[in-house]
């Protein structure tokens, strides 16, 4: 990816990242302003159903207070302290007063806490009533839940109880209301909010025990209320939930559940006091906030794309520019230059660049320079070397000449004689030495045509058998491994042969006491190779590094211009050639020529 599209892709995801983290912000704070609100509102609630409540107790026990100091109930407490067995003639008393005082419940009980009168159950005539303990006259004074039951079935009342002192007797008065969907229908919740009350029965969550303030069923509410239910009935502590009505979060509704105990010291939750929040308001500012946050991402982005663009323009064509100078200066051009107006960062970078270009151009000609006074020290060297062998016996033979005409005039025949086919044969070795060097230094241009690879290394292996099998050689196996289906190339055949011969002839001699030569050809993609491989003494570090070098040799005997000569053969052609060696473990060189459709431009204009 280029740096341009790195900074406008960063870019974005800057603008989406910090989109999406605001918006992530904004939703935390309204989720917590809004759970705040759900909070504070269901407190509210809760603090008006306790204040009602209290409120109701209160009138339930000063009604029970009113009733304790009436006339009629005086004057029942005394017959009855008086004559117990006269309680039976107020059997109805109780109906009549509880009509009276508007009160749901009423019953007046003996000093034994047996019913007297009942106005909710008068078929109770003489039970014990577990909510009084008889012979105690210090009762609860705040009123209390109890579940009463009624011949309909157990419901679920506010009561408050009262004693009378008569004659050393006492009488009791356990007044009490109803708590039910009428007690509800007096609260008024706000928009979004609903009330239950459930009368707590048992385990078993049934949704006739569950009243709602509006009046209307809880058929349905109660089944996804239940799991609250039976936590709440476990737990008997505050609880909040959230209920899911549809797939849709809209409709879901926050819960808060609030235990009511019974009394005395050990109470019974006799019910739960639920409130239910809507989370519509809340789902819909986070989709909105959502929605809002996706419109400003998508504006910031293409704005900073229209910017990145622009900015990235700036930067990145100096940056450009630069890359592109760089590649011309590893093409060869030394001499590039890029501009360097502006007084930034880019603008020093370029002006260091072609700071470095001088200096690599100025490198670059002194170690030309230092290279061709090295190259003509070692062809100085390589010349004297070489002529100096063969003149020593031409001066030899020269002063023998000269020293054979003064001293014996009369065999100065025979001596010349011999010292011309000295002469000759010296002469021809330094002919042969000059001719060498000046075939390097004039290797003629490929004629390229098209060629079988596979006919020239047949070839060369030929023509060197006869070296590998003469008498007293070591034997040495030729292993060829030439590919049948082998593509042409374009070569001139003399100088390939010359070049794989040589490779040969160097394989050879890095075997003197025999080995094994592998000759091998193959098709890799778009280029042909061949492998000359060896199983000799191979070569060090320093002499693989080297092998190529014109004049230089490991050998005793030789010019060093075999290996130069193939490597100049295989340049014209537009291939490489690669050595790999170690010491003791044999050398394997390889050439690569391209085949004949993709290296013709290359090795036509070499022959122009």
């Amino acid at each position: 990816m280029s740096l341009r599209n790195r900074l406008l892709l960063y870019s974005a995801i800057t603008v989406v990242v910090t989109v999406a983290a605001v918006a992530v912000m904004v939703t935390a704070a309204v989720r917590r302003s809004v759970e705040k609100d759900e909070e504070s509102r269901t407190q509210a609630l809760w603090v008006q159903f306790r204040r009602d409540f209290d409120r109701a107790g209160a009138q339930v026990a000063g009604q029970a207070e009113a009733i304790a100091a009436s006339e009629p109930f005086a004057s029942m407490a005394a017959r009855v302290a008086h004559t117990p067995a006269e309680s039976s003639k107020y059997f109805d008393l109780a109906r009549s007063v509880a009509d009276a005082h508007q009160l749901d419940f009423l019953e007046f009980l003996d000093g034994h806490g047996a019913i007297i009168s009942s106005a909710q159950a008068p078929a109770m005539f003489g039970y014990a009533e577990g909510a009084i303990h008889a012979g105690s006259a210090v009762l609860p004074s705040q009123a209390f839940l109890k579940q009463e039951a009624l011949p309909g079935g157990v419901v679920l009342g506010l009561f408050a109880a009262r004693a009378v002192r008569i004659d050393g007797a006492l009488i009791y008065v356990l007044a009490g209301r109803r708590i039910d969907q009428q007690f509800l229908a007096s609260f008024d919740p706000p928009a979004g909010m609903r009330i239950f009350l459930y009368e707590n029965r048992g385990e078993q969550v049934a949704s006739n025990l569950l009243a709602q303030s509006s009046g209307k069923t809880a058929a349905g509410v109660s089944e996804r209320l239940t799991p609250m239910i039976h936590a709440a009935q476990q737990t008997r502590q505050e609880m909040t939930a959230i209920v899911h009505w549809s797939p849709d979060a809209a409709d879901d509704e926050a819960f808060h559940s609030f235990p009511l105990l019974g009394g005395g010291p050990s109470p019974d939750l006799l019910g739960i006091f639920l409130v239910g929040t809507s989370r519509r308001p809340y789902v819909e500012m986070e989709r909105h906030i959502r929605t809002i946050a996706m419109l400003v991402g998508v504006g910031a982005i293409v704005l900073a794309t229209l910017f990145s663009t622009w900015m990235a323009g700036r930067v990145t064509r100096p940056v450009a520019e630069l890359a592109q100078a760089a590649g011309r200066v590893a093409a060869g051009e030394w001499d590039t230059h890029v501009d360097e107006s502006g007084n930034d960062e880019l603008a020093a970078l370029a002006g260091s660049f072609n700071r470095m270009t001088s200096e690599l151009q100025s490198q670059r000609e002194r170690l030309l320079q230092a290279e061709r006074v090295a190259a003509w020290r070692e062809l100085a060297r390589r010349l004297a070397h070489e002529l100096k062998n063969p003149l020593f016996p031409l001066q030899i033979t020269v002063d023998n000449l000269v020293r054979a005409k003064q001293q014996a005039p009369e065999q100065f025949d025979e001596v010349f004689g011999e010292s011309v086919s000295a002469l000759q044969t010296e002469i021809a070795n330094l002919k042969a030495i000059v001719g060498r060097f000046s075939d390097f230094s004039r290797m003629p241009q490929p004629r390229l045509e098209p060629v079988q690879i596979n006919e020239l290394v047949k070839n060369a292996r030929q023509v060197m058998q006869a070296q590998m099998s003469a008498p007293g050689r070591p034997a040495i196996h030729v292993d060829s491994q030439l590919d049948p289906a082998l593509p042409m190339v374009l070569a001139d055949p003399e100088l390939m042969h010359r070049a794989i011969s040589n490779l040969i002839l160097n394989a050879m001699d890095a075997m003197p006491d025999g080995g094994t030569l592998t000759l091998r050809t193959a098709d890799a993609a778009d280029h042909v190779t061949i492998e000359v491989a060896d199983t000799g003494v191979g070569l060090t570090e320093e002499e693989v590094a080297r092998i190529f070098t014109p004049y230089y040799t490991s050998k005793q005997h030789g010019t060093g211009l075999g290996l130069a000569i193939v490597q100049s053969v295989v340049s014209d052609h537009g291939g490489t050639i690669a050595v790999k060696s170690a010491a003791g473990a044999g050398t394997t060189f390889t050439i690569s020529l391209p085949k004949a459709g993709g290296g013709e431009g290359t090795a036509n204009s070499r022959t122009t």
